[in-house]
């Protein structure tokens, strides 16, 4: 475990310059009397850390110090095998690049590690779309990659909500999400999210720009996905299910299946669930597909839509009585 921790303690202090004894012990969640105990040990092993004192201080490699001790164990080069989405990185232009990677990864592991590794790609397969989809059209994403890549200026045709628009974007990251690619890019100074395959056209600008240092595309995701959904989900619906209908709503959506994991089961077996919808006519669409093994209790308006729809289902397929 100290080797481990020693090797992580030296790399991170050459890919990331001088780090305060506090920080390294965060990072390893350990104790800063371990932390200097640990930079002891490098010290002693010949390794060229030195400490600054203050409050700008910390502890550092000597300038111009590289270490060469950069091997992979087995369980990592195993976990880099299975990280490779060879789908998505088609999408990005990098098919061939990563197949390129695997092999050199592949030549430079020992042959105990070799073997391993190899059986990753063999025994999973990762794939990121979504059933009954097919995935979305992704013509311009390698240009849009190569314009997040190199900070270049972008225009587009997209088509939005409200019709086509032209666009000029500062493209930030890409992010797919069940299948499907979103472009994070500026607009009128702040990152706003545009669906890859709703990007009609693109053209790369000879401009560049500047990055902006403090922004953060995980944390910006996140709050986007969860922002999304608020706006999405308007407003709720309580169903009465039945067994089979308490299973089959799993397949309405991801908030319809959550909404079930925590639903109220009668002696009957039959549960009350409240789920988030988007709106009347979606949430009659949807619950539409339970047939009767669904009663929807509320809202009122709900409940006088799907009679509305049966009735007409009823004209349709009753008998012919001529």
């Amino acid at each position: 475990m100290r080797a481990s921790r020693l090797l992580s303690i030296l790399l991170l202090l050459q890919t990331r310059g001088r780090m305060t004894a506090q920080a390294l012990a965060d990072e390893f969640e350990t104790s800063v009397r371990t932390i200097y105990r640990d930079i002891d040990h490098l010290s002693a092993a010949g390794v060229p850390v030195y400490a600054d004192r203050g409050r700008c201080g910390g502890f550092q490699l000597l300038e111009g110090y590289r270490t060469r001790l950069t091997g992979l164990s087995p369980a990592e080069a195993e976990t880099l095998f299975l990280s490779g989405l060879p789908g998505p990185a088609a999408d990005l232009g990098l098919g061939d690049a990563m197949a390129a990677a695997q092999l050199k990864l592949l030549a430079a592991l020992p042959a105990e590690g070799r073997s391993g590794a190899a059986r990753i790609g063999s025994r999973f397969h990762l794939d990121p779309i979504g059933w009954y989809r097919n995935a979305d059209h992704t013509e311009v994403l390698p240009q849009l990659a190569e314009a997040v890549w190199t900070a270049r200026r972008i225009r587009i045709r997209y088509d939005s909500w409200t019709g086509v628009v032209d666009r000029d974007l500062k493209p930030l990251g890409l992010a797919l999400k069940a299948g499907v690619w979103y472009a994070v890019a500026q607009s009128g100074g702040k990152p706003r999210t545009y669906r890859v395959s709703n990007i009609q056209a693109l053209d790369l600008l000879p401009e560049t720009f500047e990055r902006p240092a403090a922004f953060d595309l995980p944390g910006y995701w996140q709050a986007w996905v969860r922002d999304f959904e608020d706006r999405l989900y308007r407003g709720e619906a309580v169903l009465r299910l039945s067994p089979a209908g308490l299973k089959a709503i799993c397949n309405v959506s991801p908030v319809a299946e959550r909404a079930a994991r925590a639903a109220e089961v009668d002696d009957a077996g039959w549960a009350r669930v409240t789920v988030p919808i988007e709106s009347v006519e979606h949430a009659a669409s949807d619950f539409l597909k339970l047939g009767a093994d669904a009663e929807v209790l509320s809202p009122p308006e709900l409940r006088t839509r799907m009679g509305e729809i049966a009735g007409r289902l009823t004209k349709i397929y009753a008998p012919d009585k001529s």
